[in-house]
């Protein structure tokens, strides 16, 4: 499983103290305001960083770290990843997962049959869709809905589905 998780991409810096412009890539983007640590990728390491101060504008966010007061401090971390760990993740309801832990499992029918492999997850508006890799190579997307996802076992490293009708035709 994995053990952190990206939760933006510094885009810019936004002024000259040393503030920057994140790109949120969490479902949540408010949950930057109780972010107190997040881990830098700066290409060589991750460096944790100590969120001061943070701010929406748009769908941006404006992160002030502490110790970086400077725009010549942050300006060389533009395009890098923050980062949370495991323990700084959001709570998850029961049967909700971080797509992180699905990416990878093996994908069983309830008939005991291998599917694939599943390769991502696409988030819509209604619900959730996971993409199947099968072994051929093709791509079978499966609704992420209790009548088609019948279990998920991250120990086990398998989801057991049963597919709908219509989903495998052509």
């Amino acid at each position: 499983m994995e053990q952190r998780f990206r939760v933006g991409v510094i885009t810019s810096t936004h002024g000259i103290r040393g503030e920057v412009k994140v790109f949120p890539t969490t479902d949540d983007p408010g949950r930057f305001r109780k972010l107190k640590d997040v881990l830098l990728d700066t290409g060589r390491e991750l460096r944790p960083m100590e969120v001061e101060q943070v701010r929406f504008f748009k769908n941006m966010v404006i992160v002030k770290f502490k110790g970086l007061d400077d725009i010549n401090d942050i300006e060389i971390y533009k395009g890098r990843d923050l980062f949370v760990t495991r323990e700084n993740a959001v709570e998850l309801e029961p049967d909700e997962y971080f797509i992180a832990d699905l990416i990878g499992l093996t994908v069983m029918t309830n008939e005991g049959e291998r599917l694939g492999t599943l390769f991502d997850v696409l988030k819509t508006g209604a619900n959730d869709v996971y993409v199947v890799k099968t072994d051929s190579g093709k791509e079978v997307l499966l609704p992420a809905i209790r009548q088609c996802i019948l279990d998920t076992d991250l120990e086990a490293g398998k989801i057991t589905v049963h597919v709908l009708e219509g989903l495998l035709d052509l």
